[in-house]
């Protein structure tokens, strides 16, 4: 049997993707690249936003054109809230909510068997995106993930250690931690751990090259956290969600957060890593957004000078509180205002490229693209692509950065790799 997995939305949903290639493949079953090839396809949903989910229903209809033959199974959050709507689209035979998806390939295959080894790329990534918590207690008005996903639950620290220990052995150079609320990891768990301690833990009981951290709420970072950040192992990118640049807004998003709180955090990041890179989520035209709400999220953007920003443009779900909210915006102005923002960051994105064209920094190549370039990620998360002559594929080179119209550009090479 042939199973074709593909995925929308976060990169949770990435991480149990992986789990499920390397599941399908200890039962016994062939992961294919391309969906007509095989006799069951896995579609991992999401439903973050409205568009979200019109998409998973769209990807879902694609691929049954794609083959017909094929039987279909939707999982995850989208199948969690609409599990009729997905039962009766064509194809599909199975719907698995979050609730029973890590049973996925005992459903489908009926064999509960051991998963294959992780191998750098054959199961989707270079990097290897590990779950290590899932669900959310935060109460932000407008989000349908947590209702979705259910509350905080963490994997213990030591299961969490061994897993790197094994990608490790198995060829990773770059971990990256995964979670609906990264930074809460820990609360649940009967010893007192925080997401600051399987850091700690991880750099100091693994030879791991690279960790990333995913998505962290502000109010998860604290000092303790901070302060992993003085280990070059860590990857010097940090992703703090803001929403919004001004307070009103966030007030009524049920943000735990000012944006002077906001932006204190960011300069004790930058202290302690002047060149970390920091990520984060907007959203535009919120229940209520005035004009000068907008401009203050513009001005407020621009002064942290983000490395890159994920834009979306509001999307009510229904069963969330800010659904309720008055003051709902045109989606006219709403698509307008996250065009404007997107602009703006394209342009900070630029700029922060151009602080290291000409430094040498650390590449993990993770792919050639059509056109024969290799392609990899430094560790404060800038793209990369170079012409080489080398097998550069999951090996991390110190690299010189040159810029030319389409990004950055790697110009020259020390001459040992790392592995």
């Amino acid at each position: 049997m042939r199973v074709y997995l593909d995925f929308l939305g976060c990169r949770l949903n990435a991480a149990e993707n992986e789990t499920l290639a390397r599941e399908f493949a200890g039962a016994g079953w062939d992961v294919v690249s391309d969906p007509v090839a095989a006799t069951v396809i896995v579609l991992n949903t999401c439903a973050v936003t409205g568009q979200a989910a019109r998409k998973s229903r769209q990807r879902l209809r694609a691929l049954h054109r794609l083959n017909p033959a094929a039987r279909l199974a939707a999982v995850g959050c989208w199948a969690t809230g609409q599990a009729e709507a997905a039962a009766q689209l064509p194809g599909v035979a199975w719907v698995i909510g979050n609730v029973d998806k890590a049973q996925t390939v005992a459903q489908i295959t009926g064999v509960v068997a051991d998963p294959a080894p992780w191998e750098p790329g054959r199961w989707g990534h270079t990097r290897a995106f590990l779950g290590v918590q899932d669900g959310c207690d935060h109460a932000c008005t407008y989000c349908i993930t947590r209702i979705l996903r259910g509350p905080a639950r963490s994997r213990p620290l030591p299961q969490v250690v061994a897993d790197v220990q094994t990608l490790v052995a198995q060829g990773a150079q770059e971990v990256v931690l995964t979670g609906v609320s990264l930074g809460a990891y820990g609360h649940d768990l009967a010893e007192s751990v925080t997401l600051a301690d399987l850091v700690a833990t991880l750099l100091q009981e693994t030879d791991l090259p690279r960790l990333r951290l995913s998505s962290v709420e502000p109010w998860d970072v604290d000092a303790a956290l901070l302060r992993q950040w003085e280990q070059p192992r860590l990857c010097r990118q940090l992703h703090l969600p803001l929403q919004s640049g001004a307070d009103s807004v966030l007030r009524r998003m049920g943000r735990r957060i000012t944006t002077a709180d906001f932006a204190a955090l960011a300069a004790q990041a930058r202290a302690i890593a002047p060149d970390i890179a920091l990520t984060t989520d907007l959203i535009a035209g919120f229940p209520g957004e005035t004009e000068s709400d907008f401009a203050a999220t513009l001005d407020f953007v621009e002064a942290l000078a983000f490395a890159r920003l994920h834009v979306f443009p509001y999307s009510s779900r229904a069963g969330t509180a800010a659904a309720r909210l008055p003051g709902a915006l045109p989606k006219a102005v709403r698509v307008a205002r996250a065009a404007q923002l997107r602009a703006l960051g394209a342009r900070l994105q630029a700029a922060y490229q151009q602080r290291f064209v000409g430094r040498i920094l650390p590449v993990l190549w993770e792919r050639q693209d059509a056109e024969g370039r290799w392609r990899g990620l430094t560790d404060n998360y800038l793209e990369v692509r170079t012409h080489h002559a080398a097998d550069l594929y999951n090996r991390i080179t110190p690299t010189r950065l040159a810029c030319d119209e389409e990004g950055l550009v790697g110009a020259e090479f020390a001459t040992n790799f790392t592995n």
